[in-house]
């Protein structure tokens, strides 16, 4: 396990590898690079195809750096909170040759990280210990009210200086910018003016994925989706059918599913689903922007989702 200390070293030797590149143009042209390569791609309309992972180690890591993924999603619901891990998982992502190539600090697969704790309970340092580590992006599980929603925005937001357009909805995160900086690439100050939620700023770089997996969450989805911020809206299907009391494929789950996905339309929110290999197609033609593949590592069937994911991509 590698040391904080040597944490921060290495990735300072990679900030002197990018800290000449966030000027130069990005993959849509322009002078300003968007960091976060998931919403680039979805501000330009593009799906997307990630995965929730369970294994932090630096050979995961290396292995997600170069798949054809566009996120990942590192699991500290169901797996041990261990920051130690998320950090040296973060570094494994760095893959500096692919920033040499491209000419410019984007990171290509961001990490999300699911945190453990539900929308109903009190997640404040949670949210931001992960922030501060360098996540572009947090998934809130278990979302059921629009006050909840509300302050899942808040908890990712820094509070905006004066005479800003942007105030509301009130940031409530603590300022503390490294490493999460250095992992990103650029300096604090220009740190703190990205680590912002898309799209409520169109210049931010956070993606926030919240969770509707309950009936609840359901019922007042209409609600939860009339707060600004919410990057991605992820239905949990294996909790929703708990919640339900059926299973999965039971005609009361695909009609919740429709629900969510029909509102969200609506309200143009990105909505995602869990897929596999069977039904990724048809999910994407439903409408869903976004699919989560089979987890468990860069084999089948998580490749074949994908590659079955980018046949029917736009």
């Amino acid at each position: 396990m590698l040391k904080p200390s040597s944490i921060a070293a290495i990735l300072l030797g990679v900030i002197g590898l990018v800290a000449g590149l966030g000027a130069q143009a990005g993959p849509t042209g322009g002078s300003v690079v968007r960091v976060n390569a998931a919403i680039d791609k979805l501000a330009r309309g593009k799906s997307l195809a990630g995965a929730i992972v369970y294994d932090f180690s630096l050979y995961a890591a290396r292995r997600f750096a170069e798949s054809d993924l566009d996120f990942v999603i590192l699991d500290m619901e169901h797996q041990a909170v261990d920051f130690e891990r998320m950090q040296t998982f973060f570094l494994g992502l760095t893959d500096k040759a692919a920033i040499a190539k491209q000419g410019h600090i984007q990171q290509r697969v961001p990490p999300i990280v699911r945190i453990p704790t539900y929308g109903r309970d009190q997640n404040e340092f949670i949210a931001k210990q992960v922030l501060d580590m360098g996540a572009m992006g947090i998934m809130f599980p278990a979302i059921e009210t629009q006050e909840q929603a509300l302050h899942a925005v808040q908890l990712a937001r820094y509070p905006q200086a004066r005479g800003s357009t942007l105030q509301e909805p009130r940031g409530l995160r603590g300022n503390g910018q490294l490493p999460g900086a250095w992992f990103w690439g650029v300096t604090a100050a220009e740190y703190a003016k990205r680590a912002d939620t898309w799209p409520l700023n169109p210049q931010g770089d956070l993606l926030l994925f919240l969770q509707v997996e309950t009936v609840e969450g359901v019922r007042n989805i209409n609600e939860i989706l009339s707060v600004p911020g919410i990057g991605v809206l992820f239905i949990g299907p294996n909790d929703l059918s708990y919640s339900l009391g059926v299973p999965q494929g039971h005609a009361d789950h695909e009609a919740a599913v429709q629900t969510v996905l029909k509102a969200c339309i609506a309200r143009n929110v990105a909505c995602a689903i869990t897929v596999t290999p069977d039904n990724v197609v048809d999910r994407l033609k439903q409408g869903f922007k976004v699919v989560s593949l089979p987890s468990g590592g860069i084999e089948a069937p998580m490749d074949l989702a994908l590659r079955r994911a980018r046949e029917v991509m736009k």
